[in-house]
């Protein structure tokens, strides 16, 4: 069983109970502080109306200069100190003789400190009397000339005050009890419903799960995005930031705040459904998965977890390249095989010349389209693969042909995305034409032209199929990452080539554009960099 403080509920008791404890007792001490004041002065006005009353009855002077032959001011003291129950009232000559006092044996004493309402004026104050300290008045008594010749000195016992403010502790005392027994009922309360929002869970397990938590969101290497109910971020770790451009980020903004309108805000909101969904940014290729978060029956948000598939699925799609050149390798192999029989079988049956002949048409058919490509492309690793697509597209029967007015000098594609934006567009171009239904049993099921030519400071690339071509309200979407009307293929994932061409594409600069006029044309334009030094 937890001690006491360290559960929730009994932490905010102790709390709430030292806050309305020490609440009271400041408000008691000021109330006392308040209440005793008030009393004081209320005292002070009353013995004051008192003596200076009793000071202008004309019996009192009178007696005072006759020497108080009858023994009135004792009687006449008492009786206003009962009547008006004051703690004392002291009638004193102009020496300082005591002629009235609660204390008969005082009587005919002199005060110890000097007649002071002798100047005609009334004196109050708080004084340390005989009696104790009492709340006090000193009036004049004025003979029939207006003259002083004593004074009547009243005072009410601050004990009188103290009965006061003890009649009144018990009420104090009542609503204070109340006061308690409300905060430690809203106490109660509070626990309650904070551990209702909190799930049950203590301030000490809350801590540790925040220690855990952060140590695990910002060790692992997939990113971590969580939203709220309400669509704004309470967790985000390092590798999400990275992942997403968001180094910037703060919690509590919402998603819409910091992620750019496109396929990936989409996926994280939910508009875009789906496991395992395809996102292209600038800079990486995310896989992304969405999965709501329910605790305790009721909807907490959900959990977006990010992966970066930029180099994996560069390598599998250099590892699909490599799977067609050697199908076509292969093929090639056994092609080349059954001309070298035919070959061999010739000169054995002694067909020389027949040979002969057969042979040069072998080399000039392998070498027409080399030397075409050649003459026509200036640059190295474009001629080659053109070559390379040329010998797969084959295989599928699908020709693959360089446009005649085609031009390109060495050197005009460097630093130019070229080589990743014509791989992928005759890639696509290819399959078009390989899975196109109409075509199947024809022999070559269909054409892939391929146009590079510079003008207007661009390099211009064109690749047009005479496949089934492209919907013309699917026209828009070609190139957001994840449209795709193909199946996927092993490991490798549709709905990525034309995300990444346009992304590089635009990054260089350039345009590219998509149309339809029978089957799927794209067209790209990249602008040709300035060489240093070149005027």
């Amino acid at each position: 069983m937890p001690r006491l403080g360290r559960t929730l509920a009994a932490r905010i008791l102790l709390a709430v109970l030292g806050i309305v404890v020490v609440t009271l007792a400041v408000g008691f001490a000021l109330f006392a502080r308040l209440t005793s004041q008030t009393a004081d002065n209320r005292a002070i006005e009353q013995a004051t109306g008192i003596a200076v009353t009793l000071g202008r009855v004309p019996q009192v002077a009178q007696a005072l200069e006759g020497g108080d032959p009858g023994h009135l001011l004792p009687r006449l003291g008492e009786q206003v100190r009962a009547d008006t129950g004051a703690s004392y009232v002291v009638i004193i000559d102009r020496t300082g003789v005591r002629w009235s006092h609660p204390n008969p044996a005082l009587i005919g004493r002199r005060v110890e400190e000097p007649v002071m309402a002798l100047d005609g004026h009334v004196h109050t104050g708080i004084n340390e009397g005989s009696l104790g300290r009492s709340a006090n008045a000193r009036a004049p008594v004025f003979d029939a000339a207006g003259k002083p010749v004593g004074e009547v000195s009243v005072g009410i016992l601050e004990s009188e005050v103290d009965v006061r403010l003890d009649a009144e502790f018990w009420d104090i005392a009542f609503y204070s009890a109340i006061a308690l027994v409300l905060g430690i009922a809203a106490s109660l309360l509070l626990a309650r419903a904070i551990k209702r929002v909190t799930f049950g869970v203590e301030p000490a397990e809350i801590v540790a799960l925040m220690q855990e938590r952060e140590a695990m969101l910002h060790g692992i290497r997939e990113g971590v995005l969580a939203v709220d109910a309400k669509g704004a971020i309470n967790v985000l770790n390092d590798e999400a930031r990275r992942l997403l451009g968001i180094e910037t980020a703060h919690l509590g903004q919402r998603v819409e705040d910091v992620v750019p309108e496109g396929r990936l805000r989409r996926i994280i909101t939910g508009e875009t459904e789906g496991a395992d969904l395809v996102a292209v940014t600038d800079e990486h290729l995310l896989v992304l998965n969405r999965m709501p978060v329910t605790v305790a029956g009721r909807h907490a948000g959900w959990v977006v977890t990010i992966r970066d598939r930029t180099e994996l699925e560069a390598l599998l799609r250099q590892l699909d390249s490599v799977e067609g050149l050697s199908t076509a390798l292969r093929a090639q192999e056994h092609e080349f095989s059954n001309r070298l029989h035919v070959l061999s079988v010739l000169l054995e049956l002694g067909e020389v010349g027949e040979a002969t002949r057969y042979s040069r048409e072998l080399q000039a058919e392998t070498a027409l389209a080399s030397e075409e490509i050649r003459a026509r492309i200036g640059s190295p690793v474009v001629a080659a693969l053109l070559l390379a697509k040329m010998t797969v597209a084959a295989e599928r029967d699908v020709v693959v042909r360089l446009d005649p007015a085609s031009r390109l000098e060495a050197g005009q594609d460097e630093d130019l995305p070229v080589v990743t934006v014509l791989g992928n567009l005759v890639d696509n171009a290819v399959d078009a034409v390989a899975d196109d239904p109409r075509t199947v049993g024809t022999q070559p099921r269909g054409e892939v032209v391929v146009a590079l030519t510079c003008t207007g400071g661009a390099l211009h690339v064109s690749v047009t199929d005479t496949g089934p071509g492209i919907p013309s309200d699917r026209l828009a979407e070609v190139f957001v990452d994840g449209y795709s009307t193909k199946q996927p293929r092993g490991s490798m994932r549709r709905g990525v080539g034309l995300a990444l061409v346009h992304r590089l594409v635009t990054r260089a600069g350039g345009t590219i554009e998509a149309s339809s006029p029978g089957g799927a044309r794209f067209d790209v334009a990249l602008p040709l960099r300035v060489r240093e030094g070149v005027a």
